[in-house]
């Protein structure tokens, strides 16, 4: 069983993603996580978006790997050291969203996350599953929200890390995020015709997790 959920930045597909995992028992796959990863790498050289040919060097040089995933969010390992804390912070936030714009970055991290999902039973959520790294899912699902709603959301999860934020400043760099995600070149944001849509404003997270379950259950149906 292969589950994709895509979607913009702030829908909720990492909370939702571990649930399905934890009640399917399926491997969970953060692929956002791994760009963060790559991201962070780069902050430690120094390297910005804009120097591909840094860029392609760090990516090169990384190793980027999950850690575990049914039972809880996977460690993110970078080079062996875990640094699922680490790639939380706004500043890897702000690189990782150009960074995997860039064709190098995607493809090296494509390849990686077949990899991780070949011969598992795998939950994978991120913007390009459905459309690039898993199009024969069994399943998929295309989590969204309004700008205002998942601006609302980041900023409760920055505050209950210790972090001061802005609605505002917020909002826009998700209607951003959103921009650059849809019109970039290399697996763009999109929802597959075969994705089933799920606006979650006015759903909690169990609505919208009941919701996964019964096409996931539907599709097991089907093929028994």
């Amino acid at each position: 069983m292969k589950v994709a959920i895509d979607g913009p930045a702030g829908a909720g597909k990492s909370t939702v993603a571990r649930q399905i995992a934890s009640r399917f028992g399926l491997t969970y796959v953060d692929t956002g996580a791994m760009y963060r990863a790559l991201a962070l790498a780069c902050i430690r050289r120094g390297v910005g978006a804009d120097d591909v040919e840094r860029v392609a060097s760090v990516v090169e040089e990384a190793v980027v790997d999950l850690d575990g995933g049914t039972d809880g969010p996977p460690r993110v390992l970078l080079n062996g050291e875990d640094v699922t804390e680490a790639i939380r912070t706004p500043e890897v936030t702000r690189l990782a969203s150009p960074l995997s714009a860039l064709p190098v970055v995607r493809r090296a991290l494509v390849a990686r996350q077949r990899a991780i999902a070949q011969g598992r039973d795998v939950v994978m959520e991120g913007r390009d599953i459905a459309s690039v790294v898993l199009p024969d899912a069994d399943v998929k699902v295309y989590l969204t929200a309004s700008p205002s709603v998942r601006a609302a959301r980041r900023c409760r999860d920055l505050e209950a890390a210790g972090y001061q934020t802005d609605p505002v400043t917020v909002e826009r760099e998700i209607v951003e995020r959103d921009r650059r995600d849809s019109t970039r070149q290399d697996s763009p944001l999109v929802q597959t015709p075969d994705a089933v849509e799920i606006v979650s404003d006015d759903l909690t997270v169990e609505q919208v997790v009941d919701a996964i379950a019964r096409l996931i259950e539907q599709r097991l149906k089907d093929r028994a």
